[in-house]
């Protein structure tokens, strides 16, 4: 099982990464699906593993998106550095509110995530001299990667250049959560009593996964305002929070694809649905949501692990 799983994470990779054959024309939705999932599977870091529910996680997204922006429309142009810069900002403000979040209930860290990101929202949109308000911020001028590789309306360098990046910090994420660390995160979202009682520094712990995640999310908004080369206020919107929580849902908590999945699903039903029916597709994306959520209660992802599971029990052990 072990050998057919890895076989299953290669197959996923390599079938990305030959996008550039398999859908040429579709290469910047493919983009934007990437960056989704690596935003879903940021907020599976804290979701999924460590048990922190949050409703303005798109705080941090924003703080990238906006950084990347900034820096861009200064001057400073040059991607790789500044998607770096843009992840330890967001990183540094997950790690200043973090105290905030990881005490509490379910409800406390609720009211308190929801809070920062309508505070961080409204500061956007009064600082309109700096960020642009509700025209989004203009000028934002994104130089060649390695400079000669372009930004080009036909999307292949930004799909190779986010593929990269998202492959990188999901290896990153997946090294995290399978060590002692990821484990201790496991018992923290069970049992948080327990884990105190046996001398495990929970809040400590939760902390550095808040602000790990905090940093994934800001490389995603990075990811977005340089294959966009713009920057809105939706970057912080509270639905933006929400579409990620239910991406998440969609494709299974604490399973690391599950965000991926669900961010594939949930955007391109979004683009199909709006083209087929531009006045009703919420209709069909809500109805289509909740049979999801019904037939396959863990997401699909979940859903799947249970159906293998069926099929082993079934087969018995081999002979």
């Amino acid at each position: 099982m072990r050998v057919r799983g890895l076989w299953l994470e290669a197959a996923f990779w390599l079938v990305l990464a030959a996008g550039f054959v398999l859908w040429p024309s579709r290469l910047p939705l493919a983009s934007q699906v990437l960056i989704a999932g690596l935003f879903a599977l940021s907020y599976d870091l804290i979701l999924g593993y460590a048990g922190i529910l949050s409703l303005g996680h798109a705080a941090y997204f924003g703080v990238g998106a906006y950084s990347a922006g900034l820096l861009a429309a200064h001057g400073w142009g040059e991607p790789i550095s500044g998607l770096i810069a843009a992840g330890l900002l967001a990183a540094l403000a997950g790690l200043i509110t973090s105290p905030l979040v990881v005490r509490g209930t379910d409800l406390t860290r609720l009211m308190i995530t929801t809070g920062l990101g309508l505070l961080l929202f409204e500061l956007a949109n009064r600082l309109g001299a700096i960020t642009g308000g509700v025209d989004g911020l203009q000028g934002v001028e994104v130089q060649p990667l390695f400079g000669a590789l372009r930004f080009d309306i036909y999307g292949r360098t930004a799909y190779g250049y986010v593929l990269a990046v998202v492959f990188v910090l999901f290896l990153a994420a997946r090294r995290l959560v399978r060590s002692p660390f990821g484990l201790s995160l496991r018992g923290i979202r069970g049992n948080p009593a327990r884990m105190r009682a046996i001398g495990c520094r929970v809040d400590l712990h939760l902390a550095a996964v808040y602000t790990f995640s905090a940093a994934c999310a800001g490389v995603a908004g990075a990811l977005l305002t340089q294959t966009t080369q713009f920057v809105g206020l939706d970057v912080l919107s509270f639905g933006r929070s929400a579409e990620l929580l239910v991406m998440l849902i969609v494709g299974g908590a604490g399973l690391l694809y599950g965000g991926f999945i669900g961010a594939a699903v949930f955007m391109i039903a979004h683009h199909y649905l709006s083209s087929l029916d531009p006045v009703y597709w919420q209709f069909w994306l809500g109805a289509g949501l909740v049979l999801i959520v019904l037939v396959g209660r863990d997401g699909i992802l979940g859903l799947g692990h249970r159906v293998l599971g069926v099929r082993r029990r079934r087969a018995g052990p081999a002979p």
